[in-house]
């Protein structure tokens, strides 16, 4: 009977851990690294909406569906009960990246632009679906990660080449159960 007792204990604490929580980055940016200008993808867009659109499926529990239009096809958004983490991406064949001693401002294909402000660490919202992002500096790269209220996270890195003309965006999607599928961009300065 103790023993019994006993696993049921472990299995009921197991039950109860808590939730992944993102620790905050770095908000200096010690190396001067800037992303400031213009710039255009170098592999097809076709071929990047079909690599995101299988690192979501694989990692969101998402039903064999297109999630990301291809070659801006609009659809409708489809509601899902896997991860949403992915919902907070934003892509585009052209960048135009704007840097300020406090963030960076992404416009991707002159209509969304994002915000990530170094060292930020809080909450973001899109219509009901929630979760937590951090973003900052690891050395040269700037990180951005957002976890979803279900475990799924997304991380991405952007990284310059030794001359500054190549941009690289590695996104890491990874699934509650710790699946991770790797998509890289690079992009050109097009300035």
């Amino acid at each position: 009977m103790r023993v019994l007792i006993a696993l049921l204990t472990v299995l009921l604490l197991a039950g109860c851990g808590s939730q992944e929580v993102l620790e905050s980055r770095p908000a200096a940016n010690a190396s001067g690294t800037s992303f400031a200008g213009n710039w255009q993808r170098r592999e097809k867009a076709g071929d990047v909406a079909r690599q995101l659109n299988r690192a979501i499926r694989e990692t969101a529990g998402m039903p064999n569906r297109v999630i990301v239009p291809l070659d801006n096809e609009r659809r409708r958004p489809q509601r899902s009960k896997g991860g949403l983490a992915h919902v907070f991406l934003r892509d585009g064949d052209n960048l135009k990246i704007t840097q300020t001693p406090y963030g960076i401002f992404i416009s991707f294909d002159r209509s969304v632009v994002e915000e990530y402000r170094f060292g930020e660490n809080r909450i973001i919202t899109l219509g009901q679906v929630e979760a937590q992002r951090v973003s900052g500096w690891d050395g040269d790269d700037y990180v951005v990660e957002t976890l979803g209220r279900n475990g799924m996270k997304v991380s991405e890195r952007f990284s310059l080449s030794g001359d500054g003309s190549i941009l690289t965006r590695k996104i890491v999607f990874r699934s509650r159960n710790k699946q991770e599928v790797v998509v890289t961009e690079t992009f050109a300065r097009n300035d």
